[in-house]
């Protein structure tokens, strides 16, 4: 028997509220300030790495489960698998023109 706790979904709802003060915050670097171009990059770059890790901590259960060696090592995998493709990405199409 599982002890899945049945009611309202209080931890996905501040996970969504969350993500979405990240995407304006974003949105509002992006369109509303006048800082360079490199450090609207970072800092909407650093925002997203920030989201990210909070959808798989709140939307994943990255924190719950037996095994949570197995489940950190499959994120790395697939942050990993995540880099090579658009750096490769990138690469082959950098020498296209």
């Amino acid at each position: 028997m599982s002890n899945n706790k049945k009611g309202f979904p209080v931890t996905h709802i501040l996970g969504f509220m969350m993500s979405l003060v990240l995407t304006f915050v974003a949105l509002g670097v992006a369109l509303k300030t006048s800082l360079p171009f490199k450090t609207i990059i970072w800092i909407i770059g650093s925002l997203a790495v920030i989201q990210a890790a909070l959808q798989l901590y709140m939307f994943m259960h990255m924190n719950e489960g037996e095994d949570n060696k197995s489940q950190i090592i499959n994120v790395i995998a697939g942050f990993f698998i995540a880099v090579v493709t658009v750096a490769g990405s990138i690469w082959v199409m950098s020498f296209g023109m």
